[in-house]
């Protein structure tokens, strides 16, 4: 899997610890204008991995961004990603998509590595460090970069989320079987769909409902 890939390349003892900048956190919601790009024909251009504070991933990628802008360093450091996957979530019969962090504590840059566009990322509020065996930054390889680009694209499978489980009881909250009780024998996260044991007419009878049909007794 790339998460564990990923943590492989990504030992905590590779980051060289540094005190960030003094001044204050940008807000998460912040818009930035316009949006870096990465020339991919130039070989120099790499991806790196660059540490950060538990919680500020997005925070890190809005100063960042900042930095480059006004140090001009736009023909240096290209992009800023925050890995994250799109999860369905269903929770007392309702059905919420949110956001989740692939590898929290973790931001991904593009960039052509020189003195210059080291010091702007590793002086950047919220940065502990590159990720690398020692002092000098690793880029990501090649291969591990589509691999997470392809799994944040809009092409990628949502993963689906559901706080029941086979055993549990529920109780209908839509349909025709709406108050009747039941318990799960079958979770289906690719159809979205559960198979509910209900007792009808004197007989468990099995019917299958959508994640929304449901929540949990």
């Amino acid at each position: 899997m790339v998460e564990k890939d990923l943590e492989e390349l990504v030992p905590e003892e590779g980051i060289t610890e540094m005190e960030p900048e003094s001044d204050l956190y940008a807000s998460e919601e912040e818009p930035v204008a316009g949006e870096l790009r990465i020339d991919e024909k130039d070989p120099r251009v790499k991806w790196y991995v660059v540490h950060t504070y538990s919680g500020y991933e997005n925070k890190v990628k809005v100063n960042l961004q900042r930095r480059i802008a006004s140090l001009n360093m736009q023909d240096k450091i290209f992009q800023v990603l925050v890995p994250t996957e799109e999860e369905i979530e269903f929770k007392d019969g309702k059905k919420k998509t949110v956001q989740r962090k692939v590898y929290p504590g973790y931001v991904l840059v593009s960039m052509i590595m020189t003195d210059d566009s080291w010091y702007v990322v590793r002086n950047t509020s919220g940065v502990t460090g590159f990720v690398g065996p020692g002092v000098k930054p690793v880029p990501l390889p090649d291969d591990e970069v589509k691999k997470i680009l392809r799994m944040m694209g809009m092409e990628a499978p949502i993963k689906v989320k559901l706080d029941l489980g086979i055993g549990e009881t529920v109780r209908v909250i839509h349909g025709p079987f709406k108050d009747f009780h039941g318990i799960i024998d079958e979770v289906n996260a690719d159809r979205e769909k559960v198979r509910v044991l209900i007792s009808f007419l004197g007989r468990e009878t099995p019917v299958e409902l959508d994640f929304g049909q449901v929540e949990k007794m």
